[in-house]
């Protein structure tokens, strides 16, 4: 973190009482937070019915300062004392070099990885620059505070950098639910350990605040509590707390990575109820690969039925349809390749290649490249693929090829990206040529309609990046001699709109 003198902020030239005091607060759920920040401001200025989701910022004035509070997102407590990013107990701070002044504590706690799941606390500090006089941790008296709650606030605290303590101060609500007679000192020595440490942590700074008192006459805790936070900057010299630079820039880049990720949830929403609200949408997919590789075996799961003859090896095309995920799919199961060179593949089975695509007018949106987890791929198989490809389908093939992994069940709890890291360079060279569009199927499970519905909305994610090239045109040369060797239950002209649902 980096300080500056408050005084110099300000143009105050006396250097004392400068007429702004920042005030950022931090809580866990329902800790009284907002109704905290309300109190302070002396007026409903935040909407404390419903969970704060991001930062938000007010201002006041009291005996004639300008206050500014800003509230902020609960922090996460985790179910358990081992979820929500471990234990952050232990470990230094980094601080900016060559500032004396702004020396993290040596036992602060490490500053986690941003979250996408939930907007920080910096946002909170960019709210209130160049940044806030005192920090208050909201603790309600009426909810317990165990070790995974002290764990929560000194991540919350790490988030923003080194040295927060120093500028922190614990501010106790719900005092009125205390025993007839308590006071707020009995309730932490009685409370445990992890309340004591939190307290002694922010330098024994604390205050109790009865939120349903901030409209009576004789209401004095915002003064005492502004009293306070006056020692605490005279504590520290009057110097302010700064979220380091990095930190910031972390943070935003988190920031915008969340929000890219909600339009993208919110504009596959959209496409999905359109496709729901009127006509399913067509995906004309093409099943192809080596002899043996569980082609039909993959088209029977997508499709939810067994339509192809798996077991047995493929010698004509055939077209089948069904409804799936909301959505018109049409596959074409293909005889399998010579598994070292395209000239050792008979010319009838390249040419039937050519015919299944030929089938899926007026053209297939995905080449599905089905490829077993349990076979090595090595450079002279990886280029008899290729080969393949390019010399039945052209050089723009690659643009609508997917790699479909078959027998998924061999993975067990072997992700597939790490099976991908193993199967070595000439695996990875496979997708690169394919864009990188791959997903696993575990083909003796048909009817999986989480995994296949993940398939085909890669397959639509495909055909969005593709633009006007949505799929694979039909050349004239893979018509000839159609009708002599392909099998389906309509004529090889008639479109494949024409293909009866199953």
């Amino acid at each position: 973190m980096a300080a500056v003198s408050s005084a110099s902020d300000t143009g105050d030239t006396r250097g004392r009482h400068p007429p702004e005091r920042r005030l950022l607060i931090l809580g866990g759920p329902q800790s009284g937070k907002t109704s905290t920040a309300n109190t302070i401001l002396g007026d409903d200025v935040f909407d404390s019915g419903t969970e704060t989701t991001h930062s938000n910022v007010g201002h006041t004035e009291i005996y004639g300062r300008r206050v500014t509070v800003v509230d902020t997102p609960p922090w996460a407590v985790p179910g358990d004392p081992g979820g929500g990013g471990g234990d952050a107990g232990g470990g230094g701070d980094e601080d900016d070099e060559g500032d004396e002044n702004a020396r993290a504590d040596p036992d602060d706690p490490p500053r986690p990885a941003p979250s996408l799941d939930s907007e920080g606390p910096c946002m909170g500090a960019i709210l209130c620059p160049p940044g806030p006089h005192a920090i208050l941790l909201v603790v309600s008296v009426a909810q317990p505070f165990a070790d995974v709650h002290r764990r929560a606030a000194e991540e919350q605290l790490g988030a923003l950098g080194g040295g927060t303590w120093r500028y922190s101060m614990v501010v106790f609500t719900e005092v009125d639910k205390l025993s007839k007679g308590m006071f707020i000192e009995e309730h932490i020595a009685n409370t445990g350990e992890a309340l004591q440490w939190l307290v002694e942590r922010c330098g024994s700074r604390y205050h109790a605040f009865d939120n349903t008192r901030k409209d009576t006459e004789d209401n004095t805790q915002v003064p005492e509590l502004m009293e306070k936070v006056e020692e605490l900057i005279t504590d520290n010299q009057g110097w302010y707390f700064e979220v380091n630079e990095l930190i910031l820039l972390e943070e935003e880049q988190a920031r915008r990575a969340l929000e890219e990720e909600r339009m993208r949830m919110e504009e596959h929403a959209r496409q999905r109820e359109q496709m729901i609200g009127g006509p399913p949408r067509e995906l004309r997919l093409l099943l192809l690969g080596w002899k043996g590789v569980g082609k039909s075996s993959v088209g029977n799961a997508i499709l939810g039925r067994r339509y192809f003859e798996s077991g047995q090896e493929t010698e004509l095309c055939l077209r089948r349809q069904a409804l799936v995920s909301g959505r018109r799919v049409t596959i074409v199961d293909t005889p399998g390749w010579d598994w070292f060179s395209v000239r050792r593949t008979p010319k009838r089975i390249r040419q039937e290649s050519q015919r299944g695509a030929a089938l899926l007018r007026p053209g297939p949106h995905t080449l599905l490249l089905v490829l077993p987890v349990v076979s090595s791929l090595t450079a002279r198989k990886r280029r008899t693929l290729l080969s393949h490809i390019e010399t039945l389908f052209g050089d723009g093939a690659c643009l609508h090829t997917m790699v479909l992994f078959s027998c998924g069940d061999w993975l067990g709890r072997t992700p597939i990206e790490e099976h991908i890291l193993r199967g070595g360079r000439e695996l990875q060279r496979l997708l690169e040529y394919c864009g990188n569009y791959y997903h696993v199927l575990d083909s003796k499970t048909p009817g999986m309609d989480r995994s296949v519905s993940v398939l085909l909305d890669k397959i639509e994610e495909m055909i969005r990046e593709n633009g006007d090239k949505a799929f694979l045109p039909i050349q004239t040369e893979w018509l000839s001699e159609e009708s002599s060797y392909s099998s389906d239950n309509t004529e090889p002209e008639d479109d494949c709109r024409g293909c009866q649902l199953q």
